[in-house]
């Protein structure tokens, strides 16, 4: 966040939600937050790095590079948000490789479809966040997938939900997870389902509202990996 506000500065200050941001209205200079970026990355290298195996070392250096290159995006593609997807579900790849110390075809059998899932719920969440700044993105002139799918977002954001959830499903048959799993899988649809077609995406309250229900989504996956476990049968 600290890279997205330091290189969405001039940005930031044009939009009505963004423009009371620390740095964008000069609480805090440039300077000072990268001071705080390089102290935080710091940190996290003293507790990770003598914990991680080699292999969560080389995978940690992609992520950071698309992290710092995040904010540029919307500059370049109208996916932004399917770019933030690639970071957001980075952890998917590492914490595999943290534990087992190896991504063979057998991991990756279990673990690319979990990152993809990942991705494609992102997808949804980020493009119902993005239309709160739509008609400001479009005076500025930054990209979003809410600028190029306008109208048909709602349809674009059931295909990314499909998608997400046949990605889960695909991770938990490789994975070998219990019933209980796709109970709290079908629950988990139901509430992506629910936000996409009851948000109201010309209201900027309402999107922050449906976006922060995500935790419930979230929460249900979680559940479902560790109940589908616990009742293997």
């Amino acid at each position: 966040m600290i890279i997205n506000d330091i290189l969405d500065y001039d940005i930031d200050r044009k939009v009505e939600r963004t423009k009371s941001r620390p740095i964008a209205s000069d609480v805090i200079t440039r300077f000072q937050g990268l001071c705080f970026f390089g102290f935080q990355i710091t940190l996290g290298l003293v507790i990770l790095f003598p914990v991680l195996n080699n292999l969560s070392r080389l995978l940690g250096i992609p992520f950071l590079f698309l992290m710092c290159t995040y904010p540029l995006m919307k500059r370049i593609t109208y996916w932004p948000q399917a770019y933030l997807g690639l970071n957001f579900s980075w952890g998917a790849l590492l914490g595999w490789a943290a534990v087992k110390g190896s991504l063979d075809m057998e991991a990756l059998c279990i673990v690319f479809p979990l990152y993809m899932g990942g991705v494609f719920w992102t997808l949804v969440y980020e493009t119902i966040y993005g239309h709160q700044d739509r008609e400001e993105d479009i005076k500025v002139g930054v990209k979003s997938a809410p600028v190029l799918l306008g109208d048909s977002s709602k349809k674009w954001m059931t295909g990314f939900a499909i998608a997400c959830i046949a990605s889960l499903v695909l991770c938990g048959y490789n994975a070998q997870i219990g019933w209980a799993y796709y109970v709290f899988l079908i629950a988990a649809f139901g509430q992506l389902a629910w936000q996409i077609w009851s948000v109201n995406l010309s209201s900027a309250a309402d999107c922050m509202s449906k976006f922060s229900t995500n935790k419930w989504f979230g929460a249900m996956v979680f559940c479902g990996i560790l109940i589908g476990r616990l009742l293997p049968f």
